[in-house]
């Protein structure tokens, strides 16, 4: 599976301003709106927010996956963000999350959804590849690491 359809060079920002859990996902939700498959920025805020607060998407290792199914979208759209300092994401190893992938989907997406999901936790799991991601530069270098994990 090929996540670069999902995600394009306009969702990428490397410098997250986010301070708290709550300023890192509205700054993820912004930069997804921008996505023409996104129909309703307030009401994807809303859904991820709700999401979270059922139980933290800070899965550790300095990762997050905030997410929802949404009527917001008309299609999968992943926004990955990175904050050089790291920030407190409720996360369950307790440790500051640095890399972010939002994944917002339809609501009937359910199996395509499972997938990205699943493609990107089996991506994480490597600490080579999360080193990657803390250091790469361009987004398009991103979607190339995102593509060629095997």
């Amino acid at each position: 599976m090929k996540l670069s359809k999902f995600c394009d060079e306009s969702l990428i920002k490397f410098d997250l301003k986010a301070t708290s859990k709550a300023d890192v996902i509205e700054e993820l939700v912004n930069l997804a709106a921008a996505s023409p498959l996104v129909k309703n920025r307030d009401e994807l805020l809303q859904d991820i927010i709700h999401r979270e607060d059922m139980v933290t998407t800070g899965i550790g290792y300095g990762v997050a996956f905030p997410h929802a199914k949404t009527k917001a979208t008309k299609g999968i759209v992943i926004a990955f963000g990175r904050s050089e300092a790291g920030l407190d994401f409720d996360a369950m190893d307790k440790k500051p999350v640095h890399v972010f992938f939002m994944i917002a989907a339809p609501e009937d997406a359910i199996g395509a959804h499972l997938n990205v999901m699943a493609r990107l936790s089996y991506i994480m799991k490597s600490a080579e590849n999360r080193e990657s991601l803390l250091t790469v530069s361009s987004p398009g270098e991103l979607l190339s690491i995102l593509d060629s994990v095997e």
